[in-house]
């Protein structure tokens, strides 16, 4: 006989929260359904399987654990009692009720659990896409199985040349499907057998992009611009503090405290990874930090202004206000770069690609790994390879110099 237990599995989330799922266990395999709560792991009382007491809604969400492990139980009863096949797959089906989750509706919890974790900004991208992919098909219960490589390739088509998005777009609406795919197979909602992505079948492909960044003169061009206006300065020097610190990313930049520097170095988190980054602060980092030392103190001790009357905790906002500030000063960005007679799309992001286009081949790839703080050194190469190009320019020379 199959027994079913509330556990919490090993893997935390991007933002080190760990997923709470109903285990299946039969002939001593294990299989594991979903609950879409997460906690952190200092929460969890692993001797009675439930959330402590110390946790701010334990009793909420020990309540709807137990209402969650007795529906699996009665199911797992009930599936044994018919004399089913009693295979660990099986009994997972019976369990979550595999007839009646179609695409549409497993795509919702999806979304929510993204809400759970604050994940605002793809919740919405997502949900618009998803959203879009169910008016594509007509179908008001689309099954899994109903999700082909042919209704998938008549999907990107009807994009591509309806819709006219970008292929890169393109991409983005299938990712999703994908995700969602995925976890249907896990959870047993979604017949393996059946999945139409992969070799052979629908392969989502990510066209190749050009990353341009500035160089050398480009840089020296910004760093001695003068008549600029107080909002147009202001958003200059934010881009070549992100310049200077390696690339650093808007989201970063923005968020950036006082605290974060001290004894001569940068020391922070990322919010893309939770890494942490300490770098050297360079000299002309400290110029332009001098100039913001003048202004009066915030109690989000903030080293530049545009966060400093919100709610850092409250991420929607947060993210919404990001957004809203990045919009402003690629705008300026791009006024300043007619001015100095830079011809590239200057923005926010650019200053990454910049760093990135300055160092080319003289920074070993392992110090830039470090930089970046890319998980895997093929993440850095392929990276780099967009600014990298000496040795192939040697070689173009080499045969047509005759």
């Amino acid at each position: 006989m199959g027994s079913v237990q509330i556990v919490l599995r090993k893997k935390p989330n991007s933002q080190g929260k760990y997923p709470l799922a109903i285990r299946i266990t039969k002939n001593r395999k294990s299989s594991f359904i979903h609950t879409g709560q997460y906690i952190n792991h200092d929460f969890w009382d692993s001797s009675n399987h439930k959330v402590k007491r110390s946790h701010p809604n334990s009793k909420m969400i020990n309540h709807f654990l137990l209402k969650k492990l007795s529906e699996a139980n009665e199911r797992l009863l009930q599936s044994e009692i018919s004399n089913k096949d009693t295979s660990l797959r099986n009994i997972k089906k019976d369990i979550i009720g595999i007839e009646k989750e179609d695409f549409g509706a497993f795509a919702k919890k999806y979304l929510e659990r993204l809400k759970s974790r604050n994940q605002y900004y793809q919740f919405k991208n997502e949900k618009g896409r998803i959203e879009r992919f169910l008016t594509y098909t007509k179908k008001k219960d689309l099954s899994f199985d109903e999700i082909t490589p042919t209704l998938l390739k008549k999907f990107e088509t009807y994009l591509i040349r309806h819709r006219q998005v970008a292929p890169r777009t393109a991409v983005n609406y299938m990712i999703p499907i994908r995700t969602i795919y995925n976890q249907a197979i896990s959870d047993g909602i979604a017949d393996r057998n059946k999945y139409p992505f992969g070799r052979g079948r629908y392969q989502i492909k990510f066209p190749e992009s050009d990353k341009v960044g500035l160089n050398i003169e480009e840089l020296q061009k910004l760093e001695g611009a003068n008549d600029l206006t107080t909002a147009q300065q202001h958003a200059l020097n934010v881009w070549l503090m992100s310049f200077y610190f390696a690339g650093m990313r808007m989201t970063d930049i923005i968020q950036l405290k006082w605290s974060d520097l001290t004894d001569g170095r940068l020391r922070y988190r990322m919010s893309k990874n939770d890494k942490l980054v300490s770098l050297k602060i360079p000299e002309k980092a400290q110029t332009i930090l001098y100039r913001y030392k003048k202004l009066p103190a915030n109690e989000n001790n903030l080293v530049f202004p545009e966060l400093r009357n919100i709610d850092l905790e409250n991420t929607r906002v947060l993210k919404t206000r990001i957004k809203t500030v990045t919009r402003n000063f690629n705008r300026h960005l791009k006024k300043i770069a007619k001015q100095v007679g830079i011809e590239k799309n200057l923005s926010m992001h650019i200053a990454r690609h910049s760093f990135g286009n300055i160092s080319g081949d003289t920074i070993p790839l392992q110090t830039l790994q470090k930089l970046y703080r890319h998980s895997s050194i093929t993440t850095t190469m392929n990276y780099q390879s967009n600014f990298i190009s000496k040795d192939e320019d040697e070689a173009l020379d080499k045969v047509v110099s005759f």
